[in-house]
Order: C-alpha cells, then sequence, then structure tokens
C-alpha cells in the first residue's frame, strides 16, 4: 500500500509537471509512440516507463502509450522490441537484467543486447538495502561479514528469485569480502521480505521501497545501501563502500533502467528522444520526489549509455559466472 500511494502522489507530480512541458520537438499528428515496459504494471520499471510517457509526450508533440509485456525475465518485451521496425514508434524500458545479466543467464535469446537496440539514455537506478532481522546481532558490514564466517552454516538470506538483482548483488558481496552467505530463492521480493520479517531468513539485499516501512518501524535493521553515495530516502544508512570492511572499497550494486529503441533507428530520433528524455530527468522536483522513493535519476546520454552498459555485461559477467546461477 506504500508503493502504491507513492506512485499516486507521483502520477500527481507528473501531471502538473506535463501540462507546463515546453513546446513539442516533433510535429503533432504522428502515429502515437509505445513504450514498452518487459515487467507487470505496478512495478518500479513500469512506475518509469508511465513517468517517461507522461513527461515525454509533450516535448514530442505525440501521444505516447504503454505496453506491458511481461515475462522471460524482460525477456519477451526485450524481444518484441528487437524485432519492431526502426521507425521510432517503439521504444523500451530496458533493464541492468535485459541488457547486462541475461545474456549470462540464458543459453538462447529472443534477443541480442548488444546488436538488436540503439540506445537513447539513462533513466535511473534502483540501489539496494542490506537488511537483517533485529534478532541477529550485527551492526554494520563488518560484524555481519565476521558473523557469517564465524558459523559454519553460514547466514541464509533470500532474494526476489535466482538471477534477480537481490541475487546477484550478494553474490557479488561474497566474492569481494568472503562472507559465507546462502542463497534462498522466492517469487519475488515481497514474499522474501514476508520471511525475512518472520526471522525464516536472516538477511536480504532488497529494493528499498519494500524494506524502508519495516525498516523505519524497526522490525528490520539497516545496515547499508549498495549504491556509492548514501541514499536521502536513508541519509543516515552508509553505504556498503563506507563500511571499511575488507573487500568493500568502491563496491556497488545496483539494477538500473535506460530507455532504447530498436537498432537502425535514425540517429535524429534517437537524439531527439535523448535531449527530451534528458529533460524529463532534470527537473529538480522530479528528481527530489524520486530520491526520496528510493532511485536514483539519471542523466547519461546515450554514447555514455552504450558505454554504460558494456561495462555492466562484463561486471556482471564475472559475477554470475563466479556464482554459477542460471535459468535455463
Amino acid at each position: 500500500m506504500n508503493r502504491r500511494h507513492a506512485l499516486n502522489r507521483l502520477t500527481g507530480l507528473l501531471a502538473a509537471a506535463a501540462a507546463a512541458s515546453p513546446a513539442s520537438l516533433l510535429a503533432q499528428g504522428d502515429k502515437p509512440i509505445t513504450i514498452v515496459v518487459p515487467y507487470a504494471p505496478a512495478g518500479t520499471t513500469d512506475m518509469l516507463g508511465r513517468m517517461l510517457a507522461q513527461q515525454m509526450a509533450p516535448l514530442l508533440g505525440r501521444q505516447i502509450i504503454v505496453d506491458n509485456k511481461p515475462g522471460a525475465g524482460s525477456g519477451i518485451g526485450a524481444g518484441y522490441v528487437a524485432r519492431s521496425a526502426p521507425d521510432g514508434n517503439t521504444l523500451l524500458v530496458a533493464t541492468s537484467t535485459t541488457l547486462a545479466i541475461n545474456p549470462w543467464l540464458y543459453k538462447k535469446l529472443s534477443y541480442d543486447p548488444a546488436k538488436d537496440f540503439a540506445p537513447i539514455g539513462m533513466i535511473g537506478a534502483v540501489p539496494l538495502l542490506v537488511v537483517v532481522h533485529p534478532s541477529l546481532p550485527v551492526k554494520n558490514i563488518a560484524e555481519l561479514i565476521a558473523l557469517s564466517k564465524a558459523k559454519p552454516e553460514g547466514l541464509s538470506y533470500g532474494s526476489a528469485g535466482n538471477g534477480s538483482p537481490q541475487h546477484l548483488g550478494v553474490e557479488m558481496f561474497k566474492a569481494q569480502t568472503g562472507a559465507n552467505l546462502t542463497h534462498v530463492p522466492y517469487k519475488g521480493s515481497a514474499p522474501a521480505v514476508t520471511d525475512l520479517l518472520g526471522g525464516q531468513i536472516q538477511v536480504m539485499f532488497s529494493d528499498i521501497p519494500p524494506a524502508l516501512q519495516h525498516v523505519r518501524s524497526g522490525r528490520l535493521r539497516a545496515l547499508a545501501v549498495t549504491s556509492l553515495k548514501r541514499q536521502p530516502a536513508l541519509s543516515d544508512v552508509p553505504t556498503v563502500a563506507e563500511s571499511g570492511a575488507p573487500g568493500t572499497r568502491g563496491f556497488e550494486a545496483v539494477a538500473w533502467q535506460s530507455l532504447v529503441a530498436p537498432a537502425g533507428t535514425p540517429k535524429d530520433l534517437v537524439d531527439r528522444y535523448s535531449q527530451a528524455l534528458a529533460r524529463v530527468m532534470a527537473q529538480p522536483e522530479l528528481r527530489a520526489k524520486l530520491e526520496q522513493d528510493g532511485f536514483e535519476p539519471g542523466t547519461a546520454t546515450s554514447e555514455q549509455l552504450a558505454a554504460y552498459i558494456r561495462t555492466e555485461t562484463e561486471r556482471w559477467g564475472k559475477v554470475i559466472r563466479a556464482s554459477g546461477a542460471t535459468v535455463d
């Protein structure tokens, strides 16, 4: 309910901002643009896709609709856009899973992340929050690592599923710190958080929104965030890198969202969409609201996004090969 309330408040803010948007960049009367969200409605990626549709439409002078195509770890929606005509009428909200993680998890994909898309720009990132059950006698990352190593069976951690950012973020953490943590996969973040609250598991690298209310109520203890900087929603919670524990220097594990078009889309269209996206994400009020909900607004251009995707693909590939994670 807290997430739904936050989305409703954000929708109101976006409507007001859209009404005051500058003159359009493209002529009226063209075919509507479709933004494909490769996940089910009501999640973070869906919220961001609808935000872009509302905010970019007046800038481009085009109607923009959102089409949810969930399934196969975002592969169904991604494959659909990859096969769409490169005319600028079909775009994709592509996540770190879509572009950097799936190539290592699936033996066969219905799209080629490196060849089938033209990067438009970064939307932003969702840091993870390291949370533990209050009964666990740890107050920081160094104590968590030490306790996990002291127990022969280690500590159990939950995730939103095998190959999810929550899973792979912990595997990266384990590889860098030597922490002894055993994976317990769930079908989504919500049931994992529920079992963490009940003490069935001990640790979770959770996306911030589902854990935030429980941290504030004292039902969960927050140890750190996995971004390189602290989050406004939890300004008193340090980053993993700030912990000073061995192996944590420079640690970062975030899920991110971007906007892409089918490969071959004319560069002038890609540039126009990139400019519109940058104007949307530069709005101070919007940025502040997103940050309070645990989201880091992005500013990367299409060229910067392309370079970032290559770096992230290589980085997550190392993690996934080391963990042995697969969904095939």
